[in-house]
């Protein structure tokens, strides 16, 4: 981890950050969101249904929406994609924000779903003042690689757990050397990481949620690892643990044994 493990900065943007970050897609309250500003995070990923972060983030004072970093994006599909510019109108809208601190285009699975207009909004939205960095949600890491070589985007979104850790010789390798701002998610592979899976020895412990967090923050590549709890209980675990600091190696081995093991049960997974 950084310097103290619990801050970063986000690529070349300046933009200061709590290290996990949180998302409100499982609807955890908007108690348990205010819990989680009073306790310095200040990374929020903002989908457009999630009304629950929408009337947090609405009900800001200047002072805390200045500390905070707003992110959302517009969504691309199988077969078409939100319109970036008309997405990003929405969601000042939706927010009553003057201005998106990341605004990602999300879910991109390969090359064509990145066409000349999609790139060249992505291009427009970096020269918006109303847009402090963009960045490319990605689960193809050869295409997250070259996203962050040619400086296309300002930060990537990608899945990284004890599971899927293909993003630590093709992601991270560049994000690093060319100072783009790296948000991950997943870091539970949706909670399947944090309860037993067969064939492990039953002498042998499981991963709590907060292990998972611990393991993605525990790579230096990593800015932020986002958390979706479902309740304030939850996020105020998952903080206690990433408080905790880096996995020592003995701690790193064990999670990566795990991974492996669940992989291999795992069948297919985006």
């Amino acid at each position: 981890m950084p310097a103290n493990g619990l801050h970063a900065t986000l690529g070349r943007t300046g933009i200061p950050v709590f290290r996990l970050g949180v998302a409100a897609s499982y609807r955890p309250g908007e108690r348990a969101i205010r819990r989680a500003l009073d306790e310095g995070v200040n990374y929020l990923f903002c989908y457009g249904f999630d009304s629950q972060m929408i009337r947090v983030v609405r009900s800001m004072t200047a002072d805390a929406r200045q500390k905070a970093v707003v992110a959302t994006g517009a969504y691309s599909y199988l077969w078409f994609h939100q319109d970036l510019r008309k997405t990003l109108e929405k969601r000042l809208r939706q927010l009553r924000a003057d201005y998106i601190d990341v605004f990602h285009f999300l879910g991109a699975l390969r090359d064509s779903q990145l066409d000349a207009k999609v790139r060249d909004d992505l291009a427009a939205l970096r020269e918006d003042p109303r847009v402090r960095a963009v960045s490319v949600s990605c689960h193809n890491h050869e295409l997250s690689a070259r996203l962050a070589a040619e400086g296309a985007v300002d930060c990537l979104m990608t899945r990284y757990n004890a599971a899927h850790r293909g993003a630590e010789s093709t992601v991270f390798p560049e994000v690093q050397r060319h100072g783009i701002g790296s948000i991950t998610f997943t870091a539970t592979r949706w909670s399947f990481l944090a309860r037993r899976t067969k064939g492990w020895p039953q002498s042998r412990p499981i991963p709590s949620a907060g292990d998972c967090y611990r393991f993605a923050l525990s790579h230096p590549a990593v800015d932020v690892c986002l958390t979706a709890p479902t309740s304030e209980r939850q996020l105020i675990d998952n903080l206690a643990a990433v408080r905790r600091g880096p996995l020592d190696e003995d701690e790193l081995a064990w999670m990566r044994d795990y991974g492996a093991q669940v992989e291999r049960n795992a069948g297919f997974f985006l």
